[in-house]
């Protein structure tokens, strides 16, 4: 008798998705490739996710505790989300959704906006609350966190897509928090 466990199942869609999308790109990767690698029957990814966009988007679907890094002095803000953004790089298992999304924003519209959207929720709309909460004026605190959020999105971009090497771990949180603590400090 076979034991049907369609949250494992799930998970292994997932899984093979953001392997595939992440090494292949959105254009390249087929249901039914996801399907063999994840050793299911294609028909499943229409019944858990609608067919390949539905796929892509819950394979992309990302979380950052970028918040974790506004709790405490302006001071080490830099220190602070640099050690989030290095943890992320070298710790996220698998493929991480958020490059996922990076990836695709250059050959799919929708994955462009739902980055955009996601960065402007999740990244550059709380640093710009804190930096107002921490005594900037809001031109100002709008300023800072857009240098910021691209900053990092370059950074991001120059190491995680075009695979440029930018030091070690630490290096590279050393790096960037001396950097961001510039940029926050103007």
């Amino acid at each position: 008798m076979v034991v049907r466990d369609a949250a494992d199942t799930k998970r292994r869609i997932l899984e093979s998705a953001q392997r595939l999308f992440a090494g292949l790109g959105y254009t390249a990767v087929t249901v039914k490739g996801v399907a063999d690698a994840a050793g299911v029957s294609p028909n499943l990814i229409t019944r858990y996710f609608g067919g390949k966009d539905g796929l892509f988007l819950a394979a992309t679907r990302v979380e950052i505790p970028v918040v974790d890094s506004f709790a405490g002095d302006l001071s080490s803000l830099g220190s602070r989300l640099a050690a989030n953004i290095v943890r992320r790089w070298f710790g996220q298992p698998g493929e991480d959704p958020l490059l996922l999304l990076q990836r695709a924003s250059g050959e799919r519209p929708e994955a462009a906006e739902a980055l955009a959207a996601f960065l402007d929720r999740n990244s550059l709309e709380p640093l710009r609350r804190y930096l107002r909460d921490s005594g900037l004026d809001e031109a100002t605190a709008r300023d800072r966190a857009a240098a910021i959020d691209a900053f990092v999105l370059g950074v991001s971009t120059r190491r995680r897509i075009l695979r440029a090497a930018l030091g070690d771990a630490g290096e590279l949180e050393a790096w960037l928090g001396a950097t961001i603590q510039r940029l926050a400090d103007g």
